[in-house]
């Protein structure tokens, strides 16, 4: 999809999620033909004329000021991670790469603490979701991507097109649709990514769900919460999650999956780790 429609279908979305009561705008009387705000009142809102909005909804209006996006944001009540997607979409288009970016790799250091975190499910992520490393537990609670072939190790495939995470993942519209979002917000800062492409054009094709999720515009980065799986041999698992930048590595993320101490899932993960000792590690 070009630039301009990008910014434009963004913008329109979080004008129609945002009431003009939200925004504390008084009755006018006019009849509404959409949801939410009117171009007008997002520029009244912003302090811009309404002629500059336009032309910055159409992607017509270049590169505008932090005071303008500041502006923007508040009129449009954006979180920081719409904020930042919207910084991205409007930013001034860098050059296609001429080559594909190199695979990423793991660095020795994070093998080891993939092992050290023997006792709960542990994992890397990096571009595309892809799933870059996994520990013992890991596999056991997800799936062994280790197994599958270097090209489908990825948790938006996993989730989306793999019948086993609808059955193994509970809240499973909320998890897809959520990591619909983290790869929305990718797709804005890395509009030239090939493989992100072909990713999103396969989950379109498969996964009944993409395409709505898609077009809602959300963006997330995901940094902690809860998930719950219900294991074929564990029962269900209760995990407080949390996902660290890796240091010296921008685009990967160590993803942990914590739980309370003397917890059933605690006792259960206890059971998963006698029943991976004789697996292959991957």
């Amino acid at each position: 999809m070009e630039r301009s429609a990008e910014i434009a279908d963004f913008l329109r979305s979080r004008r129609a999620a945002v009431s003009p009561e939200q925004a504390g705008l008084p009755a006018d009387g006019r009849a509404r033909r959409v949801p939410g705000l009117r171009r007008d009142e997002v520029a009244r809102l912003a302090g811009v004329s309404t002629e500059y909005y336009t032309r910055l909804e159409q992607g017509r209006a270049g590169n505008p000021s932090p005071e303008v996006l500041d502006a923007l944001t508040r009129a449009l009540q954006l979180d920081t991670v719409e904020r930042e997607h919207l910084t991205d979409l409007l930013a001034k288009p860098k050059p296609a790469r001429r080559t594909p970016a190199a695979p990423q790799r793991v660095r020795p250091g994070l093998y080891l603490t993939l092992q050290t975190l023997d006792h709960v499910p542990a994992f890397i992520i990096g571009r595309r979701t892809d799933v870059l490393a996994t520990n013992r537990l890991a596999r056991a609670v997800l799936t062994d991507f280790g197994a599958l072939p270097a090209t489908r190790r990825n948790l938006a495939r996993f989730y989306l097109l793999d019948p086993v995470a609808r059955e193994r993942v509970a809240d499973w519209e909320q998890i897809a649709a959520e990591t619909v979002a983290m790869l929305r917000l990718e797709a804005g800062r890395s509009p030239h990514d090939r493989q992100l492409a072909d990713l999103v054009g396969e989950l379109t094709l498969r996964c009944p769900e993409f395409t709505g999720w898609w077009n809602d515009h959300r963006v997330l980065r995901r940094t902690h919460g809860r998930k719950t799986y219900h294991h074929p041999v564990a029962g269900d698992l209760e995990f407080s999650y949390e996902a660290f930048q890796v240091p010296g590595d921008a685009e990967q993320s160590l993803c942990v999956y914590n739980v309370e101490p003397g917890s059933p899932t605690a006792a259960a993960l206890q059971l998963l780790t006698s029943w991976t000792t004789t697996q292959p590690a991957g």
